[in-house]
Formats: structure tokens, sequence, C-alpha cells
């Protein structure tokens, strides 16, 4: 090893012995530019035991084919196992309607997430430097960002993706430097001189111009990042103690005061909080809406669902809304996957009997709320009108002859832990209007 290559060795070593991580197993990824390719050699150097990944994203035809063999005959010379995928990422982007670097990326972390589980890796690696750190920050800012925006890409992602990137304290001409004097070789992406890529351009273009006014404006913005990991460090420690004042954790649903969020009059809270659950920034607005809108209303992603719910708002896995939502008193509309129940109480003089299906007429005395509007489930019993006798509601489906996938989009209504009504079917006989009635829940369902 070169004395003039010990600053950035010594920074690569330090990052492993701070997190206690030199004797994990890594996987590599490795386009064959020259970031990567130091990586391996620093792998190699510090005694990092380490394989090779490379994605092809089928993207600059015969060239991807070379950089392919390129990253193979690298595995070869360091005498590492090397793994290779093929990507149709134009069609990727298309079904999924994103950019071709959005689906670049989500294809190779997605690889390499199933790598590490399938192969027991550690972590997969990353050759980004602070260069590209840069421009990441300016990237997110103009795009329109929040503080952890702010902070650039983190060295670590140990949630989900895995992801280390030992080299964000490198700048792209320790790089160079390193690479040169290691004697390694290394293919150019003819892609990277081409200004039509959002990073491109702020790499060939903007960055450039903006050093003609402000010559330190790499060094500058490298600062600020530190400036703003510091000061997100205290914003995200207001708001966990903000979200526990809100967040009340009930089994897998998170409920939150309407009233009580509200009051606080800040977007970055509301952010803070629907982020946690895959909602963005877009939604914020959605959400304060959706605080004056009626009981029912909801917005979702493709994971959850927030719902107004009265007073409250409920946060809760999409399959666990789907099949469950409690309903208060006073509330006159819910909204669920069979359609919506439109709910009135009315006194008996103005009652008139109604033998629609969708329709059910329920004595108000015998009646407690919240209400429970679920998915039926084996073991469920009732008193079907005009009987005395409890049928599980099993045989009652059996009875009603519905094919199978419409038994299992059947839906009860509970009071109390009792079947008040097979929702669009029957109601309980213990609930029907009577002669002593003195008011009546009239429960309608629509949009079938």
């Amino acid at each position: 090893m070169n004395p003039s290559d010990q600053n950035i060795s010594e920074k690569f070593t330090r990052f492993f012995k701070e997190r206690n991580l030199q004797q994990g197993k890594f996987i590599t990824a490795v386009s064959g530019g020259v970031d990567s390719l130091v990586l391996c050699e620093l792998c190699k150097q510090c005694r990092i035991q380490f394989s090779i990944a490379h994605c092809n994203f089928q993207l600059r035809g015969e060239e991807s084919e070379r950089d392919e063999k390129f990253v193979s005959n690298i595995a070869k010379k360091y005498g590492v196992e090397v793994f290779v995928k093929k990507f149709d990422t134009g069609a990727y982007a298309s079904t999924n309607k994103i950019s071709i670097q959005e689906a670049a990326r989500d294809l190779r972390y997605e690889w390499f997430v199933q790598l590490k589980k399938e192969k027991g890796f550690s972590f997969t690696l990353l050759g980004h430097h602070a260069d590209d750190n840069i421009e990441t920050l300016l990237m997110n800012f103009f795009r329109g960002t929040g503080l952890q925006g702010l902070t650039a890409m983190p060295e670590e992602n140990r949630e989900d993706k895995f992801i280390l990137r030992p080299l964000l304290d490198v700048r792209r001409k320790e790089i160079m430097e390193f690479a040169q004097q290691n004697n390694l070789e290394w293919v150019e992406d003819s892609s990277n001189i081409e200004s039509k890529y959002t990073r491109n351009f702020f790499r060939n273009e903007l960055l450039p111009a903006i050093k003609n006014a402000y010559p330190k404006v790499e060094e500058n913005l490298l600062a600020n990042i530190e400036r703003f990991k510091k000061t997100n460090n205290f914003y995200q420690v207001a708001v966990e103690d903000l979200k526990k004042k809100v967040c009340e954790q009930y089994a897998s649903e998170v409920r939150i005061p309407v009233l009580k969020l509200m009051k606080y009059q800040h977007t970055s809270l509301i952010y803070e909080i629907i982020r946690d659950y895959g909602f963005g920034e877009k939604q914020v607005e959605e959400i304060i809406k959706l605080a004056g809108a009626e009981s029912g209303k909801f917005i979702e992603n493709n994971h959850y669902q927030i719902i107004k719910s009265r007073k409250w708002f409920v946060i809760a896995p999409k399959a666990i809304v789907a099949d469950t939502i409690a309903i208060e008193e006073g509330t006159e509309k819910v909204c669920f996957a069979g359609g919506e129940l439109e709910l009135k109480s009315i006194p008996v003089e103005k009652f008139r009997l109604q033998k629609k299906e969708g329709i059910a007429q329920l004595d108000l005395k015998h009646i407690q709320f919240p209400l429970l509007l679920r998915k039926w489930k084996k073991g469920d019993y009732f008193y079907p009108l005009g009987m005395r006798k409890k049928k599980k509601l099993a045989r009652f489906l059996i009875d009603q002859k519905l094919p199978k996938n419409q038994k299992e989009n059947v839906w009860v209504l509970e009071s109390n832990k009792k079947i008040i009504w097979v929702v669009g079917m029957r109601i309980d006989d213990r609930f029907k209007v009577v002669e002593s009635t003195k008011q009546i829940l009239t429960i309608s369902l629509t949009n079938l």
C-alpha cells in the first residue's frame, strides 16, 4: 500500500471499525466504473470479505454487455464470487410509469435485498462518494424536500435495504488518485456525459456554473450536509416526543384525535406522522381536508389507509381496515369495501317498514356503540329474523346458496359482540322493531 493511499484507506477501515463490521460478509455493487473498482480494491487491501454484484440494465446495447464481461473478469482478478442480473429496465419503467432512473434504482435495490436474504450477506456496499452526496443534496433541494432530504444520502440503511456507503467522506479527486496509484483499470459509461439525466445535468452543467460564482461551493455544501444532519437529529427527537403525545396505538392501528393534531397547526408534524406509513408530503394537504370531512372518508396508498372516524384519524394496514371498521355513535356515513352505509336515527312516529335487503331497521334501545363492521368469520352465529334459535352464519350462507366468492365478501355489523345485521341480507331477531320500540336505527347499504 502506498503511503499516499493511507488517507482514503484509513477512512475506509475506520468506517468498518466504528460499526464493528470487520468480520462481516459483504456484497459489493460493481458497475465497472472507477468508484466501484476502488471499492473492490479497498476491500481487498483492508481485508474485507466481499463478493461482487453487477446489474445489467440493458440500456446501452453493446456497452452494457461489455460492462458485464469486464466485471466478470474483475471478479476473477480478485478471486471472488460474482452475481449478475439482467433487467428489462425500459419495460419496468413503462409498466410502473416511472423514469428510467427510478426504475433502475428500484430494480437494483430489490435485487440486493434478495441476494442478502438468499446468500446470507451482511450488507451491500455502494461506491457513492462525497461528490455524489453533493449532487444528491442539490437534487433533493430543487425537487422539494424536508429536512431529512437535506442530509443527502445516509452512510447506512439497516432498516430495509441493508446498505452501506463507506466512501461518503471521500472526494472524487481522492478516488481518482487512488485508482491511478494502484494501476486500476475501469470502463467509462458513455451516458455519463449526457446531461439529459438529472444527476448528469447537476454534475456536468449546474455545479460548474455555480463554481464560477462560488469557487468553494462543494466544500460549503458538504459542510451544510453535516449541519443539516445535526439539526435533523434534534428535530427528530422533538418529533418523536410530539408523536407520543398525539398518537395512540391500538393493536395494529394508530388512532389520532383530529382536534389534538390540528391544534398544532404544523404541517411538518403531520408529514412526520404519515411518512412512517408510506405517505408523502403531497398527502399533507389531503389530511388537512380529511379533518373536516364526514366520518368514513379516507385516503390510502398501497399498504395503508387513513380514515376519518368521527373525532379520530385511524391509520391501519389496508388488510385490517378492509376487514374491521369501528362505527361510533353519531356517525352518518361509513365507506368500506362492500359499499357505503348510511345511518339514521328516527322516532317511531316516522317509522315505515321497508322490506329491502339493503336496509336494516333496528330497535335503538338494544344497540350499544361503537358498532363493529367486519368480514364474517368461522364460528359467527346470530338469530335470523323470525327465528328464536341461533344459527351459525356459515350454515345460513350455505342455505342462501351463495357462491364461494360471494361468501368471502359477506360483512356483518356487531353491537356488543352480537351480530345485529348480516349486511344486505338479514337482521338479528333480537334487534327487530317491536310495539315498545321508541327510537329506530335505520341503516342503508348503497353502492353495491
